[in-house]
C-alpha cells in the first residue's frame, strides 16, 4: 500500500537521487580538469626585479561568479583590475599618500605590459603636518598610491606583473559594470 499526499515510501526515498547522483559524478572529471586546464604561470619574459624591489604577480581567474541581480557585468572586455599599492603603517590624524605613480611599459621583445612605481621619491609615505591631539590612538591602515586608480585590462591569457620596492605591497580587485550601457546626447 502506497501512502498518500505525495509522501514517498522508504524504499523510493533511498533511490530518489540516483539520476542526480548519476548527473553530479559524470561532470565530476570535466569539472576537476578544467581546473587543471589553466595554463603554468610562465614568469620567463618577464625581467627579474631590480635590488630592492619586488615582483608582484596577478594571475586571473577565467571565470568569474555572475554579477548581482539585474547585473550587466557578462562580458569580461568591459571588465578592470584596479591596482591598489599601498604599506601598513600606523596613522594619525593627518592624511597620508605613498608617493610615485604606477606606469605601463612593455616586456621588450614580447609586448606584455608590466606596472612599475616610478617617480621622485617613489615609494615614500608623504603626510600633511597638522597638529594631531596627544594621546591620539594610532591604528594601523593600508596608505595607497596617491592619484586616480589604476586599472589594467581584464585578460586571463596573461598575467598582470607589477614590480614596487620591496617594503610596498600590491593588493586588487576586479571592477565590473552594473549598470548597461546609457546613449550620451550629442550637443
Amino acid at each position: 500500500m502506497m501512502p498518500s499526499r505525495g509522501v514517498c515510501p522508504p524504499m523510493a526515498r533511498r533511490h530518489s537521487h540516483g539520476p542526480l547522483l548519476a548527473a553530479v559524478l559524470a561532470i565530476a572529471p570535466l569539472i576537476a580538469s578544467a581546473g587543471r586546464a589553466i595554463p603554468r604561470l610562465d614568469l620567463s619574459p618577464y625581467p627579474k626585479p631590480a635590488p630592492g624591489e619586488r615582483r608582484w604577480v596577478i594571475q586571473l581567474p577565467g571565470v568569474l561568479p555572475p554579477a548581482p541581480a539585474g547585473g550587466v557585468a557578462g562580458d569580461p572586455r568591459s571588465w578592470g583590475v584596479q591596482l591598489v599599492v599601498g604599506e601598513e603603517m600606523p596613522v594619525d590624524c593627518n592624511i597620508r599618500r605613498i608617493s610615485g605613480q604606477l606606469r605601463v611599459s612593455d616586456v621588450p621583445g614580447w609586448g606584455y605590459p608590466i606596472y612599475r612605481l616610478e617617480g621622485p621619491n617613489a615609494g615614500l609615505a608623504i603626510t600633511t603636518l597638522m597638529a594631531c591631539p596627544k594621546g591620539q590612538p594610532k591604528p594601523i591602515r593600508f596608505v595607497t598610491l596617491g592619484g586616480d586608480p589604476v586599472l589594467a585590462p581584464y585578460n586571463v591569457s596573461l598575467p598582470i606583473v607589477v614590480y614596487l620596492p620591496e617594503r610596498l605591497e600590491l593588493r586588487w580587485r576586479v571592477w565590473r559594470p552594473l549598470e548597461p550601457l546609457q546613449p550620451a546626447r550629442a550637443l
